[in-house]
């Protein structure tokens, strides 16, 4: 909410789900990835970019006839900003734990600019929504534990999941929070369910080294345990557990390659937004983090 507000991207819905925050963060927070304060980490300028252009890529060669299913969505505003530049999936999926789930829902009933687009883009019977799910056309909210791939699966399918369709699966600092059999179990099921199907991982990356320990250490301080960091050790490391668990094609980059990867004017343009003093932290940040993506295409996509 603070880098949108700064002007690092644009995003007009993150106001509805997301008190303006107070104190200042610092740039290199804002450009790159992890603030030590924070409970939970935040993603910002690169994160946001180099997702949505692996998204809008599949979008792309899928011609939007797809689904995608975002995997701990939290206060996630893609639907809105997709819907906005006419970018929609067939069927757009998000899940998360039910209390969060019951928070969004709240917020979405309550403000017209959250609700109205569901309601533009829905068609067919009545618009299902209860304190934990919503169901229309296009957009679902399904509240359930990620860790649990038999009871995710009959909730989605619940809520018209076509296991036929090509299907983009996002998991955004999600999977290091569980046990790596745990998203073993996740990624082996996805692999196995969609014959036609695109994960995208965005996660911790080097976390052997001596930046990595001290990151680990801060966050478990706060009582925040990176229960999956044993698979954060190298990108090999990212891209093995992708194979080892059905997919066909994975690759990995951390994001100092990504930021070096992004449209430079636009770069040069955030660069002014604020000074950035701690080049260095800056760099160390993004090689500490990564994102990872694999593919299992019987359709040659």
């Amino acid at each position: 909410r603070f880098a949108v507000s700064v002007g690092y991207w644009k995003d007009p819905y993150i106001q509805y789900f997301v008190r303006q925050a107070k104190e200042r963060k610092a740039p290199e927070i804002n450009r790159g990835k992890l603030e030590w304060e924070w409970e939970h980490l935040t993603g910002y300028y690169a994160r946001v970019h180099g997702v949505s252009y692996l998204i809008k890529a599949f979008l792309e060669k899928t011609e939007c006839n797809c689904q995608i299913v975002n995997l701990g969505a939290g206060m996630d505003t893609l639907f809105w900003r997709l819907k906005d530049e006419n970018l929609l999936p067939r069927k757009y999926f998000e899940v998360d734990f039910p209390m969060i789930v019951a928070r969004k829902i709240h917020n979405i009933k309550s403000k017209p600019p959250l609700s109205k687009p569901i309601m533009e883009s829905h068609s067919g019977d009545s618009l299902l929504i209860d304190s934990h799910s919503l169901d229309s056309s296009r957009y679902s909210i399904v509240g359930a534990d990620l860790r649990f791939s038999s009871d995710l699966e009959e909730k989605l399918k619940k809520h018209s999941l076509d296991i036929h369709l090509p299907t983009l699966l996002v998991a955004e600092c999600v999977l290091v929070y569980m046990t790596p059999q745990q998203s073993a179990n996740l990624l082996k099921w996805a692999a196995s369910t969609f014959p036609v199907a695109m994960v995208i991982n965005y996660e911790q990356v080097n976390m052997r080294d001596r930046f990595g320990q001290i990151m680990i250490e801060n966050l478990q301080r706060r009582q925040c345990n990176l229960a999956g960091v044993e698979l954060c050790s190298s990108l090999d490391s990212q891209r093995e557990r992708l194979l080892l668990n059905g997919w066909e094609n994975a690759h990995a980059i951390d994001m100092m390659k990504v930021y070096s990867f992004l449209p430079q004017a636009d770069v040069k343009r955030i660069e002014a937004l604020e000074f950035l003093d701690e080049k260095e932290l800056f760099e160390q940040l993004m090689q500490h983090y990564c994102i990872c993506w694999a593919s299992k295409d019987s359709s040659n996509l």
